[in-house]
């Protein structure tokens, strides 16, 4: 095994551990799944409720429908990017989640200064202190690899972000000063694979990974937040799995990346 096969492999491994669950937490458990105008609906689709865990004693509304057999949301392309953040996403569910999903494609995870300039791009002015927390955590992922503290990805060394679905939540604004569908709390499954220097790619990919963004709508656009108001509304999914009829309930729709 090269060097630079080892490093891509051990930034994999550290990603998972230091990464998923670190940038927002958040949800709430009694709201019901946002119904976007712009996402395929199914006829037989339920409104889902949060749940820890599948269960053998909890009745299945519809046991024949899956993610995989149920309706797709349908990622809406961006308008403008900035700072090497997409924009331009509408005030709809759908837009949330696609912002949700760009954001996390392409986020620089392993680069501390594109990572600032994508971050403040996209986050809430509300969020004191966000920005440097994610770039902290950029930070600690090159050190725990062998890299600088600060600086790029290390040449030859490429990584790839897919999304396979999102559960979306509507979370309650306590000033009232929102509406519903203005906050919501966005889970996301997603795999990410190395790329070595000499093109081949990695053995030994991250697979099955979830996270959790808080976003708001906020002088236009989809904002990401970690305000605790949001955050004090713990919600946290059933697992995702494309052939679970659970995953189906809880809220998890697969993600459709525009041809």
């Amino acid at each position: 095994m090269t060097d630079k096969t080892r490093k891509a492999r051990l930034t994999l491994a550290a990603l998972g551990v230091l990464m998923v669950g670190a940038l927002i937490g958040g949800g709430v458990t009694a709201a019901a799944v946002l119904g976007g105008d712009d996402t395929e609906k199914d006829a037989g689709k339920a409104a889902p409720t949060a749940s820890p865990s599948p269960s053998k004693s909890k009745a299945l509304m519809y046991p024949d429908i899956t993610p995989e057999k149920g309706s797709k949301v349908k990622l809406i392309e961006p308008t403008g990017q900035k700072g090497g953040a997409s924009t331009g996403f509408p005030h709809t569910t759908d837009g949330a989640i696609s912002a949700v999903v760009y954001f996390w494609e392409e986020y620089a995870f392993l680069d501390d200064q594109k990572a600032r300039q994508q971050l403040e791009v996209v986050t809430s002015p509300d969020a004191d202190g966000y920005i440097d927390e994610q770039i902290s955590e950029v930070r600690k992922l090159r050190e725990s690899v062998g890299l600088p503290p600060s600086g790029g990805t290390p040449a030859g060394v490429t990584f790839e972000t897919s999304v396979n679905a999102a559960r979306v939540r509507a979370l309650t604004d306590p000033s009232g000063s929102l509406s519903r569908g203005d906050v919501v709390s966005v889970w996301l499954n997603y795999d990410r694979y190395a790329t070595q220097a000499d093109g081949a790619p990695d053995g030994d990919p991250l697979k099955d990974e979830m996270t959790q963004f808080i976003v708001k709508w906020q002088d236009g656009g989809w904002k990401f937040t970690d305000e605790a108001k949001y955050k004090d509304q713990a919600d946290f999914p059933v697992s995702y799995k494309s052939d679970s009829a659970y995953a189906w309930q809880d809220g998890w729709w697969q993600v459709r990346h525009v041809d």
